[in-house]
């Protein structure tokens, strides 16, 4: 008996350090959609509405799950990336189009990465926007550049950790109604006034960039060689995204209920991270605007580093050369499309213009980027055993039709000016 008991306790012992030994991609891609602009969208949607758009994040957040399970079981399958997959199995016209697209949008986001970063230095250090931003790419650069993949998880990991633990706290500070808050978590209320918000709080979460990522980092585990060797290990895979995607449910419902609870709750109308940012400190206390701006820096500084990473393992795989960080052309990657970034931001200061324009276009590609990948996970020839099945196809297939649909008209509404 007590020897079972013996072998059982070794078994789930194992069973737990192969778990934490493949826990980290789907981390890694998290702090992506916890960004400065899933800050900018959050902050509207709470302080406008309170905590009715709730359900929103919770939404999204299973679209994430299905849409980053399957690109993740891609690389998987196949051994290599999205980018990869799309440069062997599509025409080259057409993968050379939807390689620009994507880059357009790495681009974008980075951008904001930058703006996010900027502010939060200026926020906690006094330092100019731009000179944060600088600071920001610069610590970007040397993240990606100087490090190892799993010292640059790390770190991430951390900075995701660091976020959590900020608005957690921030939680406990502004005291919401929790009474409202769990059914607004999941019952969905909108109206003609919200539904402006809530398509950019959806859009904010689903992002091109942390499909191809995603894609990419998952092979930096040992997935074996043999089908059956995957499909044992897949569920690895699969608690991973499924805990980081519920991490990152936990920050983005929590910026929202922070909004409301403190903005809306006082009447407060709130246009811009800046002036949330002061608002906040007078009405919850001086510890809440220290934590705002503290996990803001965190926020910039990391959701850059994985965005610049996406860019460069995007442009390595279109053109059909290693992803590997040590390589020149990874590297120079890394610096080409930083510089674009900076460029835009000084060419335009107004950081709510930039983080709005960073939406549009992310919105602009996102069905260029489901469309592909739905497409090559039901296919047999690519996928084999690990196609899509019916199920997980519908699904796809009516979240690539829902956020195309809803993206298109966040962006017909922002070109318009409509609400």
């Amino acid at each position: 008996m007590a020897a079972s008991i013996l072998n059982s306790l070794k078994t789930g012992g194992m069973r737990l350090k192969m778990l934490l030994g493949f826990l980290g991609p789907g981390f890694l891609v998290t702090v992506g959609f916890i960004d400065p602009g899933n800050w900018a969208t959050n902050i509207e949607g709470g302080s406008k509405f309170g905590y009715t758009l709730l359900w929103v994040v919770t939404l999204g957040t299973a679209m994430l799950v299905v849409i980053q399970h399957m690109a993740a079981r891609l690389g998987i399958a196949t051994g290599k990336s999205l980018a990869v997959n799309i440069r062997d199995f599509f025409p080259a016209p057409v993968a050379a189009f939807l390689g620009f697209t994507v880059i357009a949008a790495c681009i974008a986001t980075d951008v904001a990465e930058l703006v996010g970063g900027g502010i939060g230095f200026n926020l906690l250090f006094g330092m100019p926007v731009w000179a944060g931003a600088l600071l920001t790419a610069a610590l970007e650069v040397f993240l990606i550049v100087s490090q190892r993949y799993h010292r640059i998880e790390t770190v991430i990991v951390g900075f995701l950790g660091v976020i959590a633990l900020c608005y957690i706290i921030e939680l406990y500070l502004v005291g919401p109604d929790w009474h409202q808050v769990l059914p607004a978590m999941v019952v969905p209320v909108t109206g003609r006034e919200s539904i402006y918000a809530a398509i950019a709080i959806l859009g904010a979460v689903v992002m091109p960039h942390n499909i191809f990522l995603h894609s990419n980092v998952i092979h930096s585990r040992t997935w074996g060689i043999s089908d059956e060797e995957k499909s044992r290990l897949l569920r690895y895979e699969k608690l991973d995204t499924l805990l980081a995607m519920t991490l990152g449910w936990i920050v983005n419902s929590a910026m929202i209920i922070v909004a409301a609870a403190v903005f809306f709750t006082h009447r407060v109308p709130v246009e811009s991270i800046e002036q949330a940012s002061a608002t906040l400190a007078p009405i919850a206390g001086p510890l809440a605007g220290l934590l705002f701006a503290f996990a803001l820096v965190f926020s910039g500084v990391g959701s850059s580093v994985t965005s610049s990473m996406a860019e460069a393992n995007v442009i390595t795989g279109f053109l059909g050369k290693p992803e590997d960080p040590g390589t020149m052309l990874y590297r120079v990657s890394v610096f080409a499309t930083a510089i674009p970034s900076a460029l835009v931001f000084f060419w335009n200061p107004d950081t709510f213009r930039i983080l709005v324009f960073s939406q549009v276009v992310l919105c602009l590609q996102l069905p260029f980027t489901l469309i592909p990948l739905v497409m090559l996970c039901r296919s047999g020839k690519v996928m084999g055993v690990f196609r899509s099945g019916p199920a997980e196809f519908s699904a796809a297939v009516a979240i690539t039709v829902v956020v195309t649909a809803l993206n298109g008209y966040l962006v017909y509404a922002t070109l318009t000016g409509g609400s």
